[in-house]
Formats: structure tokens, C-alpha cells, sequence
């Protein structure tokens, strides 16, 4: 996003974030709503125009909001979207995006009410991998000629009971509302804003054999110092990785062995 979009989304991120520190505000409901405007203006390019055409009145883009979903959804929604569309968007998409993001963080800001955000986060990440290695899970979900609702009974056979609600939810709504994007890269893209949600990097650890709890910790110990930021860690298992391990945050990619690489750029930090 440009610089206008960028400024309207962090301001609509703060807006949510506020509304539900509040008890009262039912984070799980509000993602729905939110979700179900982004798929209005999806799909209504005419829309989306005139509530981000820079030459119309913030307050009557905020009226026609109301008139238009008040009485469908409720009045935090309301709040939110007619915020969204009083502020300035470098293009007519870039607010059906950050409507979709609005979405994702309410529901994991209702993972994180609940404690179980840090589950969320590894769900999402196995079930990347499960994506990434089972190429006939990938075809069924990503099948163009099959109905929603086959697609969410099969997620509901692979997820229910086995995946926390925010998970389940989560990866229902990227399958069956994709917008353009890859499986792979709409789950990564779910991993990182959880991740974000604790302010954390996240590390994606990839070793020949399972690291045990003191490797973790030691791994982790020395990603934050080399990062100066809190590091989650996805573990993956991979006999043939070289070196013994290899850790991606973002684009760097680190190969080698824990001793000889991590604990030594940890050293170098700290001196």
C-alpha cells in the first residue's frame, strides 16, 4: 500500500483495537461482519469507488455506510467501516484489503481473550506444511468447480475438535474467499499477523531432527538478541536439510548449525 492507504489502515487498526479492549464487544461477531462487507465490496467494484472517491464529503461516505449496512450488521461494524471510509485511500482496493485484515485481527484478537493465541499461530503453521505436502488437500481446496459448501465440510472434518475455533474460522474464510491469492501465501500471510498480534518476528526452523525444549529456548534466546525483537518459532522436521538446521526470518534464511551460527552471531551481538 502507498502512503495514504498505509496511514488509513494503521488509524482503522487502532480504531478496532480500542473497540475491543472493550468486554462489551463481541470480537468473534465483529470479524464475521466485517469479513461479509469485505465480500460486498469485492464484488461491488462501483462501490468501493464511491466510498474511497477522494472528491466526496467524508461525512456523507459515512452516512451512505450506515444506510446501507445499519441494519445488517451491528454498531461497532458500522463504527469501524464508516471510520474506514472518511479516511483517504490511495486506491479503491486497498480498503477492501484492509477490511479483510480488520477481519483476520478480530478474530485473533478473540484467540488472544481466550488464551489461545499462541495455539492459533502453530495451527496455522502446520497446516501450511500439511497444505504444502499433500498436493490432492491442495487441489480439493483450491478447486474452482467446487461448491463453499463442500469445501467448508471438508475443512470442518479436517479442523473441528482438532484446531481451535480462530483457526478453523480463519482458514474457512481465506479457502472459500481466497481474492487472488495462493493458499500458501494467504496462510502465511495469517501466520505473520498473529504473530504481529504479540509483537513477535517469527522464525520458521526447519531441522534434521526435533530440537529439544533447551534448543528451543537457547534458538530463541538468540534469534531475539540477533533481531531485537520477541521471536515465535515454527518447528518443521526435514531429514535432509544441510547443516543440520536452517532458520527463515522473512527473506533471511540462515544455514548451519545451531553452535556454530546462531550462538556465535549471539556472542557478537552481545560484545
Amino acid at each position: 500500500m502507498n502512503g495514504a492507504s498505509r496511514e488509513a489502515l494503521a488509524a482503522a487498526r487502532e480504531r478496532l483495537d480500542a473497540l475491543t479492549d472493550s468486554t462489551s464487544v463481541d470480537a468473534v461477531q465483529l470479524a464475521d461482519e466485517l469479513a461479509a462487507v469485505t465480500a460486498l465490496l469485492d464484488r461491488e467494484p462501483s462501490l468501493r469507488r464511491v466510498f474511497t472517491d477522494p472528491a466526496q464529503p467524508g461525512e456523507a461516505k459515512a452516512e451512505l455506510v450506515r444506510r446501507l449496512i445499519g441494519g445488517q450488521v451491528g454498531e461497532t461494524t458500522v463504527d469501524v467501516v464508516s471510520g474506514m471510509v472518511r479516511s483517504r485511500w490511495s486506491q479503491p482496493r486497498d480498503l477492501v484489503d484492509s477490511l479483510e485484515e480488520l477481519a483476520n485481527i478480530a478474530d485473533l484478537t478473540a484467540a488472544e481473550k481466550t488464551d489461545t493465541l499462541d495455539d492459533v499461530e502453530d495451527e496455522l503453521f502446520r497446516f501450511g506444511r500439511i497444505v504444502s505436502s499433500n498436493t490432492e488437500l491442495r487441489a480439493a481446496l483450491t478447486d474452482r468447480s467446487a461448491s463453499v459448501s463442500a469445501k467448508i465440510e471438508l475443512l470442518h472434518r479436517l479442523l473441528g475438535g482438532r484446531a481451535k475455533p480462530a483457526t478453523e474460522r480463519l482458514v474457512t474464510r481465506l479457502v472459500t474467499a481466497p481474492r487472488g491469492r495462493s493458499l500458501e501465501a494467504g496462510l502465511e500471510s495469517l501466520s505473520k499477523l498473529a504473530a504481529e498480534r504479540r509483537d513477535r518476528m517469527v522464525a520458521v526452523v526447519t531441522s534434521a531432527v526435533p530440537l529439544s525444549d533447551g534448543q528451543k529456548q537457547r534458538l530463541g534466546a538468540a534469534l531475539t538478541k540477533l533481531y531485537g525483537r520477541r521471536m515465535h518459532l515454527n518447528l518443521d522436521v526435514d531429514p535432509e536439510v544441510v547443516g543440520g538446521i536452517r532458520v527463515q526470518v522473512g527473506d533471511e534464511v540462515i544455514n548451519g548449525s545451531l553452535a556454530d551460527r546462531l550462538e556465535d552471531a549471539a556472542r557478537r551481538m552481545a560484545s
